[in-house]
């Protein structure tokens, strides 16, 4: 499974790529409009650190204006995937885009019915929004599942991105099912990589090499 950081912020991106875990990073208007920055700014310096897909979403609510933000954002850097929304417009783009050799995500998507299209359509990624339909009371990893089932039905290539991540049980329960990536923010990878019973078992260690210390 590969893990994307849903971030902006490239000094978050700096730490978790010296682990050796990031495979890929997605942002969104809200997020660069954190940083303060411009999105072609921001763009260019995460492709300075991170060798992987970088999701950069589109403004345009009509195809003609997606297709056109696409074809200036892949210029930027040649990992650039261009984010559309799960919209009809969203579809026309994406299929123009794919077309055109252009590397596509299709976010907001909450149904397997518009996974379906998604794919039709020629995403190379889609992402569907787990913690948002749980935020509704439905089941957001139900949808993984479905999802994952039906592209394994029919040998569908388009990757299955889990997003909306709120806890690191979401990213094991969609790697059980088979999503190809979970995407999370920094905050959920840094509880990732912590465990009590780690922290207490150092804690032993240092104390036992202490005692060692002293006899020598």
């Amino acid at each position: 499974m590969q893990f994307f950081l849903d971030t902006a912020n490239v000094e978050s991106i700096k730490k978790f790529v010296s682990w050796g875990v990031v495979d890929g990073v997605t942002t969104n208007p809200s997020l660069i409009a954190k940083e303060g920055v411009s999105l072609e700014k921001r763009i260019k310096e995460i492709a300075e650190v991170v060798d992987g897909p970088i999701s950069s979403e589109v403004i345009a609510t009509d195809a003609e204006g997606m297709i056109k933000e696409g074809r200036e954002y892949v210029k930027w850097h040649k990992n650039v995937y261009v984010k559309l929304p799960m919209t009809p417009a969203g579809l026309e783009a994406c299929k123009v885009l794919t077309s055109e050799g252009i590397k596509t995500n299709v976010t907001l998507v909450f149904s397997s019915s518009q996974a379906l299209l998604a794919a039709k359509a020629g995403a190379t990624l889609i992402s569907p929004f787990v913690g948002r339909l749980d935020d509704i009371s439905e089941d957001g990893m139900a949808l993984i599942a479905e999802i994952v089932e039906i592209f394994k039905n029919f040998d569908i290539q388009t990757k299955v991105l889990a997003a909306s991540i709120r806890h690191p049980r979401h990213v094991i329960d969609a790697a059980r099912l088979g999503a190809d990536i979970a995407t999370m923010p920094p905050e959920i990878l840094e509880k990732m990589v912590k465990h009590p019973l780690t922290d207490k078992g150092i804690a032993a260690f240092l104390a036992d090499w202490e005692k060692v210390k002293s006899l020598q």
